[in-house]
């Protein structure tokens, strides 16, 4: 907590400053995060990127407990950094960790005959959401079923390297992203 001392009015404006910091970063973050997916661009996923760290750093500094209004936005807008922002961090990471593969028409990617990996932007999505919204419901119980129902599901394709290691970069750079999201709620708390 930040301890102002002297005038009972300045640390009433600095708290004030600091919720409405805390709030506007992260709408920002979203808004670049939703922008970056549906326009994919390597600047927006930056930018988004780079709005979530200085989010995550204003809520580390930002007096706490926050008030409930700031908490219930920062919430909607992490669940939207998570969600949305993903994608496209998740591409920008894939594409550096690619072999000869070619993009499948549903989505996936082929290998030899083929499309392994399909669906896996929605399967995201979804990851995204149910990763970040365990975390700032505090039920990290619920991450275990996620990846074992993710795991379960695409065993039988994770048969060639390729695969593996695609599968391996986009889970955890999927729930990395998400979980720095719901971080922001998380320093909100304490």
């Amino acid at each position: 907590m930040i301890d102002v001392p002297g005038d009972p009015t300045a640390w009433v404006v600095l708290a004030g400053v600091a919720w409405l910091l805390l709030t506007l970063v992260p709408v920002a973050a979203a808004v670049a995060a939703v922008l970056a997916w549906r326009r994919p661009h390597r600047v927006l996923t930056l930018v988004a990127g780079a709005l979530l760290a200085v989010s995550l750093l204003a809520a580390l500094v930002a007096p706490a407990p926050a008030p409930a209004l700031v908490e219930a936005v920062v919430a909607i807008a992490a669940l939207t950094i998570a969600v949305a922002g993903g994608s496209p961090a998740v591409r920008f990471l894939l594409d550096r960790t690619t072999f000869d593969e070619h993009a499948g028409a549903h989505g996936g990617i082929v290998v030899g005959e083929r499309e392994l990996l399909r669906g896996g932007e929605v399967i995201g999505l979804l990851e995204r959401l149910a990763v970040a919204a365990a975390i700032i419901a505090g039920y990290p119980e619920a991450l275990a079923v996620v990846i074992a129902i993710k795991g379960v599901g695409r065993f039988t394709e994770l048969e060639t390297g390729e695969v593996r290691e695609r599968f391996i970069v986009g889970t955890l750079g999927s729930w990395i992203w998400a979980a720095a999201a719901a971080g922001v709620v998380l320093l909100l708390r304490v």
